[in-house]
């Protein structure tokens, strides 16, 4: 099922083919994966509820290289939340634990397709367990980089299905450089920088608009750290929006942790580029992030969408876990993210808003 992909550098305008084993450009930059999906609503009837049913907007040529643990397709249950029905997306029920195995089986199954046997990946926990999954599934050998502050379950899993883990000391930023040197020699399967992660994280929006009988919401609300969900859902809305498949794009809005939120202080300066903010510890080590590589996108896509980027305390996270755990929903803090981003969002929004967040990761995740 071959499509005309290229992997685009928008900052030099370099091109590669999709049948390179790359993650970068030659003078490592960010790579986008330039890419036409395909989908016909009135086949769908008939196909497994797993994400590959969007098998022709996924960017796979040969189906016997996809890695599949028949994924996706979570419930989107309506939740009330500071008084409001939302919409929120299960992602929590993936077979790790969190939305990362949407970017791991595409990633992943590329990565047969481009014959890999060994790849590098660097995680504050979820993203690493997603790919060492889908590694072992895969035959393919794998090195995960964490922090030596990951929480002992993240670690327990990674090391359950058999990935090299590597325990950095130091930040989060310290462990991504780590398995950057590793990459030299091994390719890179970054949730950050592989856009094959992107476009299999994506499946959210198209799942989300299928699931609301092909209408888009009217907001998304996403915990955002690097991104991978945040720029994930908007390529996903976008490229139904440019199928005709949805009326309107939904607004796009990101929420992070006050104590680390160097997209909302760009956000409210109106700047374009990240600049230096002070770091506190946040118990959402997931969007813990002090320098998201693709913070110029992020950004663009809020403002593309009319959206926002709020901030929230500490003390209102931990709220949200523990309201949602009296609901019924056991999500790790970086899931509460969202739930508080919902209630600061809901303030000063209309009331008649078609709302949608995602519980991101599952709670046993954060013992």
């Amino acid at each position: 099922m071959p499509h005309q992909n290229r992997l685009l550098c928008p900052e030099t305008g370099e091109s590669y083919s999709p049948d390179e084993p790359r993650w970068c450009s030659d003078s490592g930059g960010l790579l986008q994966l330039s890419f036409k999906p395909e989908l016909d609503i009135s086949r769908l009837a008939h196909r497994k509820e797993t994400l590959w049913r969007y098998r022709n907007a996924l960017p796979i040529d040969r189906d016997e290289n996809i890695i599949s643990f028949d994924e996706g397709f979570t419930p989107l249950l309506p939740i009330s939340i500071a008084g409001r029905t939302v919409y929120v997306k299960q992602d929590h029920l993936f077979p790790t634990g969190s939305f990362k195995d949407r970017g791991a089986a595409v990633l992943i199954s590329k990565a047969k397709e481009l014959g890999i046997k060994r790849v590098v990946q660097d995680s504050s926990g979820n993203a690493g367990c997603a790919i060492a999954a889908y590694c072992a599934r895969a035959g393919i050998s794998c090195d995960i980089y964490v922090p030596q502050s990951t929480s002992p379950a993240k670690l327990a899993q990674i090391r359950g299905y058999g990935a090299a883990l590597h325990r950095v000391l130091g930040s989060r930023q310290d462990a991504a450089d780590a398995a950057l040197e590793a990459a030299q020699k091994h390719y890179y399967a970054s949730h950050c920088y592989n856009p094959y992660f992107h476009h299999g994280v994506k499946t959210v929006a198209y799942e989300i608009c299928e699931q609301l009988g092909w209408r888009a919401p009217d907001a998304v609300v996403l915990p955002v750290g690097n991104g991978s969900l945040f720029l994930g859902a908007f390529i996903g809305f976008t490229e139904l929006y440019q199928m005709g498949l949805i009326e309107k794009m939904p607004n796009l809005i990101g929420v992070q942790s006050r104590a680390c939120a160097p997209l909302v202080t760009a956000f409210e300066q109106r700047s374009k580029d990240l600049s230096s903010v002070v770091v506190g510890e946040t118990i959402a080590e997931g969007i813990a992030i002090s320098a998201p590589i693709r913070g110029r996108e992020i950004l663009q896509a809020v403002r593309e969408t009319n959206g926002k980027m709020l901030a929230v305390e500490e003390e209102v996270i931990r709220k949200a876990q523990i309201e949602m755990g009296r609901c019924g929903f056991y999500i790790e803090a970086t899931a509460a993210v969202a739930v508080a981003g919902v209630e600061a969002y809901t303030r000063d929004a209309n009331r008649h808003e078609r709302l949608v967040t995602v519980f991101t990761g599952h709670g046993l995740k954060g013992t």
